[in-house]
């Protein structure tokens, strides 16, 4: 019996002590965060009420007030037996970090007391010296500060054994430099609220202090048991796995999809929702997705900062949460070829301190122009900014993913409905007819046609589709962090919306009533922006020739897309909203271009290895078989006279002649694919991820085929590699 198939015998769930917490999710819904609750009970009324201003007008709380506060936080931790803090942040390597230290302080010989400072609470230095920073400092310019992100509460992770507070922050270097994902976000926001907040006042609401993105991203994950990992290296060291036969049966029937959730994924699920409702994530929906062995988790939209640290978060649970059910979390774009890969679909909108939706039509002809003054803004960023966009998705996992049958394609398009498609052109038209009879919503003004509120279906083939008071991103990885995507977001909107108001303001001063100055700017808009709108298919061939024709790009290649962060106009948007500077933004594309070669050199390895120590001992194994067979019917005719079928001779040679080929192709191009690493090593970063892309992914795809042909034929007691049959259809 192979190793694969004792392993078989073992696979089976776990039992799971159950918790027992309040029946209601409200009971417990955030108990480990110190939210503004909390914070009001620790504090004084004069410190909370500073607090509050500072969250909704930016004026600093005092020294003195910080140390309240962070009195506040450490009491609270204590009681919730927390006896170490960690300045949690979010380096650019797009994971979490944090360093832990004790609240004790010394008093004397032999003593303690447990102390924390404002000064400790709003800033922190935790050397972190070996994150990328693309230039920014080098490995000897130590100092890289943490700094308090009070718009995200400090929470509490529990293990086994302990509990710690984490304390959201950003990451900056010594001269001030972001070398984190959360500072663009934020300054994104900020850069947004100031544009919405100038639109507004355009449309009359000058009452509007704050704006602000919200998102909810659906969260796409694998898993599978603990066991067939261990035996993978290739799931163990890249996430994906880099050989490995398609099933007989796969997805084809679609029998996963919203299908009944077996009961060892549903205890999962279960668990990871009770530890992020203590978090205070608020995670709203879960259900099977389409590959076998597929899910899904969705939250309920959140202001953007909050959202991406509990997307952050909530990957951490789910890992760490699935290695107690024997399972394993597996959040790579594309784990295993041949069915869908995982992403994150990034639902985002516009909302105001009023409760407002900015993507919302309204109930009266205000409310609808200016709505559509809004929407053109995103056409017109979508268009002009389509590269960044891409950009703010590149990575090696996505490669595999995007352009493929469950994600769009490389090229950005915007996905209307056909309802607001229809009204948009006739409002670059200037005529006016009923679109639909339901839920109308009539705009009162002559050159407007009616629509309904629920003016759009669901276009799941787009990268950017409008969904209903929403838009949704769907090119994002499902192993990114979604904080870079939301900081471009924001950014190109940002920039749109100064654009819309300012040109509404000229033709007013040239003229015209607000109405027709309005409709004019918006009309031009929709005329300029026409060929980034589509309404197909985006997987279908036809849709990249026509997007050919209209020009735009389809940027396959990671290397490429990232070019997009060194432009100089693109440097000259963000540095105009103080978002990134140039420094920022180039160290940005070094470090995603250092990490993709990385990812590669990663993977290439690890496949040499496997070729070498797993697949080609596997095959001679099997040769050998083979080949004792044929010697042994060939003593038999010889000797005792057996008269075997020519036929049945001559097939077994052949399959032999098969089996040694294939073991021949693969040793000789891992061979290959050495040489080819040894000679990227002495190139630039940037020449040798092309070559990577170009040249090293084609290689491993063909050494892939060769393995995976070998894998259909060596038998299973030779063949230890978990296959695809079993990962994805376990009990």
């Amino acid at each position: 019996m192979g190793i694969r198939q004792e392993l078989l015998t073992k696979i089976k769930s776990i039992e799971i002590e159950k918790v027992e917490l309040p029946k209601k999710v409200s009971g417990y819904f955030g108990e480990n965060t110190f939210n503004i609750e909390a914070m009001q009970k620790y504090i004084s009324n004069a410190t909370f009420e500073a607090f509050k201003t500072w969250m909704s007008e930016g004026k600093q709380i005092s020294k003195e007030q910080a140390n309240e506060i962070a009195n506040a936080m450490k009491e609270w931790a204590i009681s919730k037996g927390a006896t170490y803090y960690t300045h949690w942040f979010q380096p650019m390597t797009g994971l979490t970090a944090e360093k832990h230290d004790s609240f004790i302080s010394i008093t004397g010989p032999g003593k303690v007391i447990e102390k924390f400072s404002g000064s400790k609470l709003i800033q922190g230095e935790p050397d972190a010296s070996s994150f990328p920073s693309g230039g920014i400092r080098a490995t000897f310019e130590a100092r890289g500060y943490t700094a308090w992100d009070p718009s995200s509460p400090a929470f509490i992770i529990e293990s086994k054994l302990g509990k710690t507070l984490c304390i959201p922050t950003i990451f900056i270097s010594y001269h001030g430099e972001a070398l984190d994902k959360k500072l663009p976000l934020l300054r994104s926001d900020e850069a947004l609220n100031k544009a919405a907040k100038n639109l507004l006042e355009v449309f009359g609401h000058k009452d509007v202090k704050k704006v602000f993105s919200t998102c909810g991203p659906e969260q796409e994950y694998f898993l599978i048991d603990k066991n067939y990992y261990n035996l993978r290296q290739d799931l163990l060291l890249t996430g994906r796995t880099l050989v490995g036969a398609a099933s007989p049966k796969g997805q084809q029937l679609e029998d996963q999809y919203f299908g009944t959730i077996k009961e060892r994924v549903l205890n999962f699920m279960f668990e990871v929702a009770e530890e992020a409702y203590k978090l205070g994530i608020p995670v709203m929906t879960r259900h099977n997705e389409v590959a076998p062995h597929q899910y899904e988790f969705a939250p309920i939209f959140e202001e953007s900062n909050l959202a991406a640290d509990h997307n952050q978060l909530l990957m951490e649970l789910m890992k760490k949460v699935a290695l107690r059910h024997n399972l394993v979390c597996l959040l790579h774009e594309k784990p295993f070829a041949g069915i869908n890969g995982s992403g994150k679909h990034l639902n985002w909108s516009l909302a105001d301190d009023k409760g407002n939706n900015l993507l919302n039509p309204g109930q009266t002809p205000e409310d609808n122009l200016q709505f559509l003054a809004v929407l053109s803004a995103v056409l017109r960023a979508v268009y002009l900014h389509s590269d960044l966009l891409r950009a703010s998705v590149a990575l090696a996992g996505n490669e595999h993913r995007l352009g493929a049958n469950e994600a769009p394609p490389a090229i950005i398009s915007v996905f209307l409905g056909d309802q607001l498609s229809r009204v948009l052109d006739m409002i670059e038209k200037g005529t006016k007819k009923q679109v639909s009879k339901s839920d109308i919503i009539d705009f009162g003004i002559t050159r407007l046609p009616t629509f309904s509120k629920d003016s759009t279906d669901r276009n799941r083939t787009s990268p950017f589709a409008f969904t209903g008071q929403k838009f949704e991103f769907r090119a994002v990885g499902s192993s990114q962090n979604i904080s870079t995507a939301i900081a471009v977001i924001n950014t190109i909107i940002a920039d749109s919306l100064d654009y819309v108001a300012d040109k509404i303001k000229k033709a007013q001063s040239a003229g015209k009533d607000f109405n027709s100055a309005a409709l004019q700017v918006i009309a031009e808009i929709v005329k300029e922006t026409k060929d980034i709108r589509f309404e197909g298919n985006n997987y279908a061939d036809e849709w990249v020739k026509e997007a050919k024709k209209r020009g735009l790009p389809n940027i396959a290649a990671t290397f490429e897309a990232l070019e997009a962060f060194t432009k100089k106009e693109n440097i000259a948007l963000f540095e105009k909203y103080k978002v990134l500077s140039k420094e920022e933004l180039v160290a940005r594309y070094h470090i995603w271009i250092h990490m993709y070669n990385l990812t590669l050199e990663i993977e290439a390895n690890t496949l040499i290895e496997m070729v070498n120590a797993s697949v080609a001992p596997a095959g001679f194994e099997y040769q050998r078989l083979l080949a004792d067979n044929l010697i042994d019917l060939a003593n038999l005719k010889k000797q005792a006279g057996l008269k075997p079928d020519a036929k049945a001779l001559e097939d077994l040679k052949e399959h032999l002649d098969e089996v040694v080929s294939k073991i021949f192709y693969v040793r000789r191009n891992a061979g290959v694919l050495k040489k080819l690493l040894d000679k990227a090593a002495l190139m630039e970063q940037e020449k040798r991820a092309e070559v990577y892309y170009k040249e090293m992914k084609p290689l491993m795809e063909h050494i892939r085929k060769h393995v995976d042909d070998l894998e259909r034929v060596v038998s299973d007691e030779h063949w230890d590699l978990p296959k695809y049959r079993e990962m994805l259809f376990i009990k």
